[in-house]
């Protein structure tokens, strides 16, 4: 199958990400953008670009037919869709297959399966998948909801169906709070879904979220990439992976692994995906989701298995066989990844929209920026806020983490907070270096403000200490200059006079 000209159906970091692999591919690349992201590094890096209209997401990159328009004017034979927007929209996954456009991704059908929390669980029971104490099947009935609950054993979580990001997912821990986070839940599920069901399962205590990079191709191979750590999380979404996982052994490694193979054939799957799992205190794993598609922290596998997943969709895609098989497959030394947030940590993550007056980035053999701004930009205010992935590679756990500190003492970013001082935070902690933590570690860490804020403070006076010097002196270096050639000027209009 012939694949000469893809279209990005994305922006930002991972838009940059792929355009890397089609230049090394050699295949031609379109980009799209809104008018925040008109003069963005994808849209001028790419060899063409489309504009798809004003700055919300709803009337630019989700807009599927401008898209697939714009293909067809274009010639394009793929679309990239990235992650987020339309990454795991089987409609769209449809419209592109009628209008006779590959997507690099899986099939609509897959989509549809593994994209509904209560079909998937379904779908992977027949093959063996352990799953969360629970029920698999919608509740709407507060009354049920309790009968469950207490047959389960609390703390439950109530759990959106159609879900993702921590949207639509309570804690109970007492049945007298049960009513209350079930409405809460289901009202949630309903504005940000469009569909309010939700579903009943254990709280899992002391949970790891461990998942496992999977990959299958046409011809009936499917092998996993191990495994990521991607416990350290703030409402419910990670900001800190590494591979492979310090609590993983070989053996708990090939069960994982192998119940994420079971869980594509349960649907059919072809293309990059994730099985996310739950691990607890006492190493029992249990199937939690999949993701459709590739995963923001997918470096991370790069760099311990030393391959390109991007590279290795476009063939999938193209009708080629997976790159290698299972027994070819290793893992070489530890990655860390710290998603670089424009977010003021000290005041609950919330983002810190602004200029980025002053942006370096860390360098050296074994760094990698995946980025999508440059000196100067404004950080858009319609999209999720982040400005990179910092990933660190190092022979053992220890040497990642020690790089990885001295990556972001290197970062110099001016002009808006970020999560630079959270991510160094964590990588000192004592609960991290040890690995003895848990999705709960913000909660845990955080719980005291007056010491973590002392903390944080004295990470982020570090890290912005240096960018600080740096701007005295290059302002002392200007009055210097200028008073030199005021000095120059004056000697000058001696002699002539």
């Amino acid at each position: 199958m012939k694949m000469n000209k893809v279209l990005i159906a994305n922006r930002g970091e991972i838009a940059r990400r792929v355009l890397k692999t089609l230049k090394k591919m050699e295949i031609s690349s379109v980009a799209v953008f809104s008018d925040s992201d008109r003069f963005a590094p994808h849209v001028l890096e790419a060899g063409e670009s489309v504009y798809l209209g004003a700055s919300p997401s709803s009337e630019s990159y989700l807009r599927q037919d401008a898209i697939i328009e714009a293909c067809l004017k274009l010639g394009v034979d793929g679309v990239h869709p990235g992650y987020g927007f339309l990454s795991e929209n089987a409609g769209f996954a449809r419209k592109l297959k009628a209008a006779g456009i590959t997507l690099i991704g899986p099939s609509p059908e897959s989509m549809e399966v593994m994209g509904d929390k209560l079909s998937a669980k379904q779908a992977v029971k027949d093959f063996g998948v352990p799953l969360v104490p629970g029920v698999d099947e919608a509740v709407a009935n507060v009354e049920l909801g309790k009968k469950i609950a207490a047959e389960i054993g609390y703390p439950v979580l109530i759990k959106a169906s159609a879900g993702g990001g921590g949207k639509g997912m309570r804690l109970v821990e007492r049945e007298e709070d049960f009513e209350e986070q079930m409405h809460t839940a289901q009202s949630e599920a309903r504005s940000s879904f469009g569909d309010d069901a939700v579903f009943i399962e254990k709280f899992v205590t002391k949970p790891r979220h461990i998942e496992i990079q999977v990959f299958a191709d046409n011809f009936g191979n499917v092998v996993y990439l191990f495994e990521r750590e991607c416990s350290i999380q703030r409402r419910h979404q990670k900001v800190i992976e590494e591979a492979p996982s310090i609590v993983v052994s070989p053996e708990l490694r090939r069960r994982m692994g192998e119940a994420a193979v079971n869980v594509c054939k349960a649907c059919n799957y072809t293309g990059a995906g994730t099985v996310e799992f739950l691990l607890d205190a006492d190493l029992n794993f249990y199937f939690l989701e999949m993701n459709t598609r590739l995963q923001v922290e997918h470096p991370v596998t790069e760099e311990i298995t030393k391959t390109d997943l991007v590279e290795w969709q476009i063939r999938v895609a193209r009708g080629e066989k997976l790159p290698k098989m299972q027994e070819e497959l290793e893992i070489h030394g530890h990655a860390i990844e710290v998603r670089v947030y424009a977010e003021d940590t000290l005041n609950g993550f919330i983002p810190d929209i602004g200029q980025l007056n002053r942006y370096r980035i860390p360098t050296g053999r074994s760094v990698r920026v995946d980025d999508a701004f440059l000196e100067g930009m404004e950080i858009p205010i319609y999209y999720d806020p982040m400005i990179a992935k910092l990933v660190v590679w190092g022979k053992t756990r220890e040497d990642a983490i020690r790089r990885c500190i001295e990556a972001i003492d290197d970062y110099q970013i001016s002009g808006v907070k970020t999560t630079l001082d959270f991510g160094k935070y964590v990588l000192k902690h004592p609960a991290f270096v040890s690995g003895n933590f848990d999705t709960n570690f913000v909660k845990h860490y955080f719980s005291n403000p007056e010491v973590v804020n002392s903390a944080m403070e004295e990470e982020h006076r570090a890290l912005t200490f240096g960018i600080d010097q740096i701007w005295r002196d290059i302002k002392a270096f200007k009055e210097r200059e200028f008073a030199s050639r005021e000095n120059s000027s004056s000697w000058k209009n001696k002699l002539q006079s």
